[in-house]
């Protein structure tokens, strides 16, 4: 075993047996290198990843590649998730040298971690147009060995490329408008596939919040088109094999066009995004389409990715026995022996099963067919089939259950457990569970508990009982997110008090000198740069998230300093939402709250008594992404915890609803009618 034996990561752990002399990233290897003068072979991916572990195997699991790796370089692998701000950095120079990116990520570094060359996957032997990796690694160190000067070039012009702003970050302060919107609006949607949903070609990946900016856009101007394309992108995802027809949960990506074939790994944070969006497109239509899948997608989190202690899981593999998708696929003959000939012809029809199958000789289960279509088919009523199918789809999951599971990466990552919680809570509140509820104060307890210290700084992971690495601004941004909602399904204000310490804390350790802000703290391990990675990517970035808190702190508060800090924070973005809009969901989301105004909603009344129920209710009644809530049990003096409370008091001893926008209120009521009439 070599040094990743002592880790928690999954993934690092998948290589602690390999031949291959590896570091985890830390000062012992960064010191080796020095001391011996040797360049630094940094590996970094992820436990879900294919290509990962076919490089793993052809490579890191081959003792001739091995040996010329440990005799010639300084190895460290790296988990990405672990450590976005190193992947970031060193991602950011791959993109440089190759003009694309991706992992495995393979990059080479002098001794004091300055980059000089790198590429992803490199196979054993050459093809695909590619060189061998033992030619690289033979390559490389000659260059470093005997053209020094050159690579020491190579290394600062990179390493001083990093450090420059790439996006052109600027603002004047007077574009954070409608105009805006309408423009990103425009372009994200120029690009919809009319036929198939979602957006460009093949490879097809879900965009969440790119979704969610589009719904935002319906909301705010009420034009039927940007609602089509999110209800149909979002059946079609739903209905084809990128959702698990059985089990539940999306898949990363689909490879083609039509949502079809996907890679099979499931991460949580996909989940979490996808989940909240279908909660929230069943609000905007009323269409208990997206409310089922939605409530799939929920339960199938609870059933297989949350931890004893309440946090959740963070991926499961592609791969199973060695191949991708097998735990996942079906034969036409599995069908028949499992259902019987009834179900059997149902679930061939529904599933679009055949003999020869969709992918590789099996089947990958879809709902190409609308169900009227298949109902006809087989001759009976559509309340038939659907009644059928969910005996169908327990005894699928039943038989699958048996077979050889993918791999399970089973840390805890706060970020991610941050975008999961805020979607569990959502619906928790907004579909009236109280299992999910229940979880979601677990998750809460177990995160406050496990990964934010006493002086409220937060940890990145946890696995085993341990908990360590310096917490990103993604961590705290989007842990933010899940308090705030915390807050809002039970009205604990320990929950808002937590959320306000963790942004006070972040605006003191990660504020740029521009006012926008780093991914990492200021007393973070010191790297080649100071990662500021503003791109909204499979996650929303910290700055983006960071925005929209702000904006929601501020109208809960009225402290100008939160509403300024997110001003700023788009402010430096504007350039880049106008020009690339595909990268800037979250951003706009956070734009699209800051040009349409927060909705604040104070009610005051026991929760006991069904008229403030009421009135809580008409608050999750439709999509209304730009509302904060929060609610006494009774009168409220001028100090209290939640500024927007203060003063606040029943009239004629009913409970009563406070409306206010941008800091001004309306009248306050008591009935649900005259609160939907304020709330338009």
């Amino acid at each position: 075993m070599n040094r990743l034996q002592h880790e928690t990561s999954p993934y690092l752990l998948q290589h602690q047996d390999n031949p291959v002399d590896w570091y985890p990233w830390g000062e012992e290897a960064l010191n080796r290198a020095k001391s011996e003068n040797k360049a630094i072979l940094l590996s970094v991916g992820y436990s879900a990843c294919h290509w990962c572990h076919v490089m793993a195997h052809e490579s890191f699991e081959h003792d001739p590649t091995a040996k010329i790796m440990n005799e010639l370089f300084v190895n460290i692998k790296v988990d990405r998730e672990e450590r976005p701000d190193v992947d970031g950095i060193y991602m950011q120079a791959v993109q440089a040298l190759t003009g694309r990116g991706g992992w495995p990520m393979t990059v080479f570094l002098l001794p004091d971690g300055r980059p000089f060359y790198g590429g992803t996957y490199f196979p054993l032997e050459p093809r695909f147009g590619m060189p061998s990796f033992r030619d690289v690694l033979t390559s490389v160190h000659d260059a470093y060995v005997n053209r020094h000067e050159e690579v020491e070039a190579a290394a600062s012009n990179l390493t001083g490329a990093l450090g420059a702003t790439v996006l052109g970050l600027s603002g004047d302060g007077q574009s954070l408008n409608a105009e805006l919107l309408d423009g990103a609006s425009q372009s994200l949607t120029g690009d919809f596939d009319q036929f198939h949903g979602g957006f460009g070609k093949a490879p097809k990946f879900p965009q969440p919040m790119n979704l969610e900016f589009i719904l935002r856009t319906y909301q705010r101007t009420k034009k039927d088109f940007p609602l089509h394309v999110v209800s149909h992108t979002l059946k079609k995802m739903a209905r084809g094999g990128i959702y698990d027809q059985i089990g539940g949960g999306f898949s990363r990506y689909s490879v083609d066009a039509i949502w079809l074939v996907p890679h099979f790994e499931k991460m949580l944070y996909d989940n979490a995004q996808l989940s909240r969006l279908y909660l929230h497109a069943w609000q905007a239509t009323g269409d208990d389409f997206f409310k089922r899948i939605a409530i799939e997608v929920y339960d199938y989190i609870l059933r297989e990715m949350i931890a004893p202690e309440g946090g959740f899981y963070s991926a499961t593999d592609a791969d199973s026995e060695g191949e991708e998708g097998k735990f996942f696929v079906w034969s036409i003959d599995e069908i028949k022996a499992v259902l019987g000939e009834e179900d059997a012809s149902i679930a061939i029809a529904y599933w679009d099963v055949s003999e020869g199958g969709n992918f590789e000789g099996h089947n990958i289960l879809n709902v190409p067919f609308e169900d009227h279509l298949v109902a006809k088919q087989l001759g009976i009523s559509v309340d038939e089939l659907q009644e059928k199918l969910p005996g169908i789809k327990e005894k699928l999951y039943a038989v699958r259950a048996k077979r050889v599971a993918p791999g399970l990466d089973d840390k805890i990552l706060t970020a991610w457990n941050g975008l999961m919680l805020a979607s569990l809570a959502e619906a928790a509140r907004v579909l009236g569970r109280d299992d999910y509820k229940a979880a979601a104060i677990k998750c809460g307890d177990f995160l406050r508990r496990e990964l934010v210290t006493g002086d409220n700084r937060v940890l990145r992971t946890h696995k085993n009982g341990q908990s360590k690495l310096n917490g990103y601004l993604e961590d705290y941004s989007h842990l933010i997110d899940a308090l705030l909602e915390l807050y809002q399904t039970t009205f604990d204000e320990r929950w808002f008090t937590a959320a306000q310490a963790l942004a006070d804390r972040a605006l003191v350790q990660f504020r740029a000198e521009d006012d926008g802000f780093y991914d990492t703290s200021d007393d973070h391990e010191t790297l080649v740069v100071r990662p500021r990675n503003v791109q909204d990517n499979a996650v929303p970035s910290g700055n983006s998230m960071i925005a929209k808190q702000m904006l929601r702190l501020a109208a809960y508060t009225g402290d100008a300093k939160y509403d300024e800090a997110a001003r700023k924070t788009l402010d430096l973005q504007v350039a880049a939402m106008l020009h690339f809009p595909q990268g800037f969901g979250e951003a706009l989301n956070a734009l699209d709250m800051l040009v349409d105004g927060v909705s604040e909603i104070a009610v005051v009344g026991d929760l006991q008594d069904a008229a403030t129920v009421d009135l809580l209710k008409v608050t999750t009644e439709g999509y209304r992404p730009n509302l904060v809530v929060a609610h006494s049990p009774a009168d409220v003096p001028a100090e209290a915890t939640i500024p927007l409370l203060s003063n606040r008091s029943q009239r004629d001893g009913k409970p009563t609803v406070y409306v206010c926008q941008n800091f001004a209120c309306q009248m306050p009521v008591t009935t649900p009618e005259d609160m939907r009439a304020l709330l338009g």
